[in-house]
């Protein structure tokens, strides 16, 4: 009876308990295999978003403007040079870095939207972007400061490598400026137009601390009418009257849109460079034969304010995110590399 028992247990066990067991096991390791596999195909289609933009990185044409020379110069290579002459080496390492992004973004944006005829882009801050021989910029540094901030230069410029701003899968016009004042301008107030998406008004704390953000300039009276009269020949102001000269209208950041002198009503940012004022932000008053103008930041105000990135990157914020502050709207991509 125990023999009976005993087989009857064996022949339960290898028809039925045995091959429930094996079955299970297989469908655990179909199902870690399908988990894997699933996993995988993740990270591959991970990997194939990462966001890359139809350009090529590589050299560009540059035209040296007082010697109408045009040399082919690598980008990065370039950008150590402007980089340096647009933004102060003390400044944080993540504003440089930001400011690396913009002028490379800016560098792309002058390769696709040609000037020049036969350069890419040219070293004349009034026409394109500032530029500086590596030679001429450690001259101007201080000799024990010259190798650390070749160093930290290049540190920003190799570590956002082929990273550009875009706006629809294009580089953006990447405009920037030494100090807004605490609060940016919009293009169609300085260049007119329609204006570009990507650039709007926006605050930035901290600006006031540093030296490009007041400045005053006084005129007489005689020195305002002579400076105007380069532009308006027939100029006529009675200073005595009170509203001969006086501000009509402010844009949405308030800076001077329409100002009235005499005769004339003229655009702020006519007066700023008539008058040489650092920015539109400013105020007037009115003293004995003379105008004090008290003016707040330092440039056309639109797009990044180099000083608000660096308070930015003061307060803990990194070049991506100071860049997502200055420009709306728009992706950190990068390049191809072919």
């Amino acid at each position: 009876m125990r023999k009976f028992l005993l087989y009857f247990f064996a022949f339960v066990f290898i028809c039925f308990v045995l091959p429930a067991l094996l079955t299970k096991q297989e469908k655990s390791v179909h199902i870690e295999m399908d988990e894997f596999k699933e996993e995988k195909k993740e990270n591959i289609v991970e990997q194939t978003e990462t966001p890359t933009v139809q350009q090529n990185y590589g050299s560009i044409k540059l035209l040296h403007k007082k010697t109408e020379e045009i040399q082919e110069v690598d980008i990065d290579e370039y950008l150590y040079h402007v980089v340096s002459a647009e933004m102060p080496a003390d400044f944080e390492l993540e504003a440089l870095k930001a400011q690396a992004v913009v002028a490379r973004t800016y560098t792309m944006y002058k390769k696709k939207n040609k000037k020049h005829e036969n350069a890419d882009i040219c070293d004349d801050s009034t026409c394109c972007q500032a530029w500086i021989s590596k030679e001429d910029r450690l001259a101007r540094w201080e000799e024990e400061k010259r190798e650390s901030n070749w160093k930290k230069i290049e540190q920003c410029v190799n570590e956002t490598k082929g990273k550009i701003i875009t706006y629809n899968q294009e580089p953006i016009n990447a405009f920037f400026h030494s100090n807004s004042g605490g609060i940016t301008e919009l293009p169609v107030n300085v260049w007119g137009g329609s204006g570009l998406p990507y650039l709007q008004v926006v605050e930035t704390v901290g600006e006031e601390g540093y030296q490009q953000y007041a400045s005053e300039v006084e005129l007489s009276n005689e020195e305002i009418i002579a400076k105007l009269k380069e532009r308006y020949a027939d100029i006529q102001i009675d200073f005595t009257k009170e509203d001969e000269v006086k501000i009509l209208e402010h844009t949405d950041s308030n800076r001077v849109k329409t100002m009235k002198f005499g005769n004339h009503e003229i655009s702020g940012v006519e007066v700023r460079s008539l008058l040489g004022l650092k920015s539109t932000n400013f105020e007037i008053k009115k003293e004995t034969n003379k105008i004090k103008f008290t003016v707040k930041g330092y440039g056309h105000g639109v797009g990044m304010s180099q000083t608000g990135a660096d308070s930015m990157a003061k307060q803990g914020s990194n070049y991506e995110e100071i860049i997502h502050h200055f420009y709306v709207g728009v992706e950190i991509q990068e390049l191809n590399r072919k």
